[in-house]
């Protein structure tokens, strides 16, 4: 392509003379705040540029007090001294606008990144995973303050877009690929270019050499972060191997510093210590021999006095399905990962579920075997979340009486008498939960305090004592020696149906294709917003945005009427695993691996979802 450049006197074509700042519709015509005569007139295009980050600078002086639109002359990509490339993507075409994107191209061989090659920590997915995630952590403690941002990371050890590693040029060898954002400067419409060139040139520049120097005690804090993501790795193998529903070591820290921080409390927690009837040891490959608590297969509840910390319990076992950063205190607490919290949600939509395992009938012959509605209640979608949550190969259900319909959870003798079976279409989760457990493989982990019907039917039974775990196993088998009830448990669990999804009818209407997610508790597709407030294993503002992107992909390009929900979203889980998150969208840089459990949740909320009828599937 040939660069096109003037060295003064008139613009030679509309926008040249735009960028000169003045009105491309008036020659002559000076713009405020741009070109003036008695300032000598300095060369820029807007080409994409190449050279050095020094250039960069020069270009962006050249570019002071010129309209704002004239920050598009910088797309291209420099060189630093250190060897490392800056690549400028996008620019925002006005300060009100999203940020500018831009990459960080750093090549391992560079000075302060030996120890990647020296420790092998590039030599695996999961390493390359931790050193992502450590690597974003440092820049994002690094960029505040600046005009640079990356995605903030929480308490998990996660698959991050905004830290990736390509191949590099030579065998074995690797390219750290860093993308970030910037908002460029302003005042009012005009650029300011001498700000904007300390960015690059200056806060840019000494956080990627901060971060990057991967040397004394920076390499130690790495070598643990990866450590710790192995060892979590092995536990959760260990977990599966085992047929447990989850590992708690002793020492682990579980309360948090408060409801909207998921830091760990220090001043006054408890640390758990296993008894002894629940203890067993497993070997890890850095931590050693670690002891701790098995939370066993079929149904275990956890009880305990209020405030006493069921709840807390339940959450740092939900959380488990994730690794977590060192000094979090869960770091030893590893969950299957295909675990789901299912909890009610009135109002939300359920497309041809199966409901009829729970609810057998409803008032007005409305079909159970198909069910759909745009507004289900809290028993109804609590029911759904069940059966679609086994549909899309959960292993283990977490329930919490505090969040879930206590018509969906009991429904004890006294209930039984006054209203007659004939007349009650909702079959309670305590007569169904122990046929889950043989028929379908499918766990059960609930915290209940207000009844004890349960008790006939649990496997193991976790009291919690002001933050100390204990063993009431036997102790609640007497109970339900001394106070017996009559049987109302069911032999079966039927086989959920695997729905097979229609693909996307296409957008009919006008208007800007908008595929984000606000914060972890909603989705946007288009006009069309997904409420996902109730899917606990989302736990990233990455991983919303993620499970967005991948909602759209299989609606318009991988369900095809044929293939069932389970197989769509296996493929999809493939795809991730061979081309990682990029496979999703190349140009959204913050974007954090979902699990496919939590995709299939964000799937089955989705108001326009169609479902081919049971006879066509």
């Amino acid at each position: 392509m040939t660069e096109r450049r003037h060295t003064g006197g008139e613009p030679a074509d509309r926008t040249d003379r735009a960028h000169a700042g003045l009105r491309p519709d008036r020659p002559g015509r000076e713009r405020r705040g741009g070109y003036r005569p008695d300032r000598p007139r300095r060369d820029y295009d807007d080409q994409p540029r190449q050279g050095s980050l020094s250039d960069l600078v020069g270009h962006l002086h050249a570019l002071d007090n010129r309209s704002y639109a004239a920050y598009k002359a910088i797309i291209g990509h420099y060189t630093a001294p250190e060897g490392w490339v800056l690549h400028v993507d996008r620019v925002q075409p006005d300060p009100y606008a999203p940020p500018t994107r831009i990459r960080v191209e750093v090549p391992t061989g560079l000075a302060g990144l030996e120890v990647l090659g020296e420790r092998e920590l590039l030599s695996t997915r999961d390493r390359r995973t931790a050193v992502g995630d450590f690597l974003s952590r440092e820049l994002h403690q690094g960029f505040k303050g600046t005009s640079l941002s990356i995605a903030a990371p929480g308490q998990e050890i996660l698959e991050r877009s905004c830290v990736t590693f390509l191949p590099g040029a030579e065998p074995g060898t690797w390219v750290v690929e860093v993308r970030a954002r910037v908002s460029l400067p302003a005042r009012g419409r005009s650029i300011q270019g001498h700000e904007a060139s300390r960015i690059f040139g200056r806060d840019l520049t000494r956080e990627v050499a901060a971060a990057l120097d991967l040397t004394g005690q920076r390499a130690e804090r790495l070598l643990a972060h990866v450590a710790t993501l192995e060892d979590h790795r092995a536990l959760t193998e260990a977990v599966r191997a085992n047929g447990w529903v989850s590992f708690l070591a002793d020492g682990s820290l579980l309360p948090r510093r408060s409801g909207v921080s998921d830091e760990p409390m220090r001043s006054s927690a408890v640390p758990l210590t296993a008894p002894d009837t629940l203890a067993a040891s497993v070997r890890l490959p850095h931590a050693g021999m670690v002891r701790g608590t098995v939370v066993g297969p079929g149904v275990t509840l956890i009880v305990g006095g209020g405030y006493h910390g069921k709840s807390t319990l339940l959450t740092a076992i939900e959380r488990g399905v994730y690794p977590h950063v060192p000094g979090d205190g869960r770091e030893l607490v590893a969950t299957v990962p295909d675990a789901v919290k299912a909890r009610a949600a009135d109002g939300r939509a359920v497309t041809s579920v199966d409901l009829t395992p729970f609810i057998s009938h409803l008032p007005g012959g409305q079909d159970t075997a198909s069910f759909t509605t745009k507004n289900a209640s809290g028993s109804t979608s609590q029911a759904a979340s069940l059966v679609e949550a086994v549909e899309a190969g959960a292993s283990a259900l977490l329930l919490d009486e505090d969040t879930s319909a206590t018509n969906l959870l009991i429904r004890d003798a006294r209930m039984r008498a006054l209203v007659a079976d004939e007349h009650e279409p909702i079959t309670p989760l305590v007569d169904r939960v122990g046929a889950m457990a043989r028929d379908r493989g499918v766990s059960t982990v609930l915290v209940m305090g207000g009844s004890g019907d349960y008790l006939d039917v649990a496997d193991q039974v976790l009291l919690m004592d002001s933050y100390e775990l204990r063993d009431a196993t036997a102790r609640a088998a007497a109970v339900v020696a001394d106070l017996p009830r009559p049987v109302t448990a069911l032999s079966a669990f039927p086989s959920p149906t695997a729905r097979v999804p229609l693909p996307s009818p296409g957008r009919e209407r006008r208007g800007p294709v908008r595929t984000r997610a606000r914060g972890t508790d909603a989705l946007t597709l288009d006009r069309e917003d997904v409420d996902v407030s109730d899917v606990a294993g989302i736990v990233d503002p990455g991983q919303a945005e993620a499970v967005a992107y991948a909602l759209r992909a299989l609606l318009e390009q991988r369900f095809d009427g044929v293939s069932t929900l389970a197989e769509c979203l296996g493929n999809l889980e493939a795809l991730l695993d061979d081309e990682g998150l990029d496979a999703l969208d190349e140009q959204a840089a913050f974007l954090v691996r979902p699990r496919m459990v939590d995709v299939a949740a964000a799937v089955n909320r989705f108001r326009s979802l169609a479902v081919a009828p049971v006879a066509q599937a």
